[in-house]
């Protein structure tokens, strides 16, 4: 007898992506009497309800949820309370996956004793403009995200921090909570660190590959960036620690441009190592440039990439430190962000 699955996927006007993902799932290989996809919409005002409840009706194993306040754990949450199934797999929309993917990872989840397991992104443009596929090698770069295993071309099984989207037994949601409903983004950090801090294992399985759609203009790709450093002082708050170094890059580096630029312009010397700061970090940053321009055969990559590298690294930064404010120093817990990709 097969485990029963349960895929949750939180969504919010996703009417471009939404009929490939449903598609996907009804062309999953695993047995459709062990599944149930649970849809948990945002109240979209696009067409995607009107798609999910077209395929509810012809597919009596895929339901739609509501999610009155709309953003993430929210969806997540609402979806692990109606779920029935001993594994729960989170799953968006803006992604594609391998047919097998349910079962592959069902398969590795018992076979490794784990709790959570999942699989790399492979990260492509959100259209054909050379904007939108240099902020897709941006974000498959270890000089635009650093080491997350995840995103980068890793060849074994192995143990980990976090992976994408997540494969989770049930019991781990009984025995650690749910998703903190405080975390608008990186609600999934959060989760793994308890799961973790509980004896918890979680394993990236790089067989699995999910192919996911980045965003494809600078400006939602920015916003993206500060959202996620915007609320890891959050997470580090509540976990009690920082759960990587990789996070206190951007944000240093962001202070350094700061603190330099105002300290050169009284000393020549600050001013010097300034410039030689920013000298140096461009000059990796056009490294990494002209190998991925040259592995992509698109020159213009030279004139994008090393611009897309330092908004990312800067709007996260920006974040960060706004995050330190709003929840270190003045003790926030809520704060309102747009749940528009």
């Amino acid at each position: 007898m097969n485990t029963r699955v349960s895929v949750i996927v939180p969504c919010f006007n996703e009417g471009k992506y939404i009929t490939g993902l449903l598609e996907n799932l009804v062309n999953q290989d695993y047995p459709k009497d062990s599944l149930e996809i649970l849809v948990v919409d945002g109240r979209s005002t696009d067409d995607t309800r009107t798609i999910v409840l077209h395929y509810s009706v012809r597919y009596s194993f895929i339901r739609l949820l509501d999610n009155k306040k709309r953003f993430v754990p929210f969806a997540l949450n609402t979806g692990i309370r109606a779920s029935t199934g001993e594994v729960i797999i989170r799953m968006d929309a803006h992604a594609e996956y391998p047919l097998n993917y349910i079962s592959l990872l069902v398969k590795n989840l018992y076979d490794l004793n784990a709790e959570n397991v999942g699989g790399i992104w492979i990260t492509v443009p959100g259209n054909e403009s050379i904007q939108a596929l240099a902020i897709a090698r941006a974000m498959s770069s270890p000089f635009g995200i650093g080491n997350a295993m995840y995103r980068l071309n890793v060849k074994t099984v192995r143990k980990t921090d976090t992976v994408p989207f997540g494969c989770y037994r049930r019991e781990v949601f009984d025995r650690t909570g749910l998703f903190d409903e405080e975390l608008l983004r990186n609600q999934d950090d959060e989760f793994n660190a308890r799961l973790i801090k509980a004896g918890g294992s979680i394993y990236l399985i790089p067989e699995v590959k999910i192919t996911y759609f980045a965003r494809s203009s600078v400006k939602a790709m920015c916003k993206m960036f500060w959202q996620y450093g915007f609320f890891k002082p959050l997470v580090n708050l509540k976990v009690g620690k920082p759960a990587t170094v990789r996070q206190f890059i951007p944000p240093l580096f962001l202070l350094f441009i700061i603190v330099f630029l105002i300290a050169g312009m009284f000393s020549r010397v600050f001013f010097g190592i300034w410039l030689a700061g920013i000298g140096i970090y461009f000059i990796t940053g056009l490294l990494f440039t002209l190998k991925i321009a040259a592995e992509a055969k698109r020159a213009l990559l030279v004139v994008y990439l090393p611009w897309i590298f330092f908004l990312i690294h800067c709007s996260y930064g920006w974040g960060y430190f706004y995050g330190i404010i709003k929840f270190l120093i003045l003790g926030r817990k809520k704060y309102h962000i747009s749940s528009s990709r």
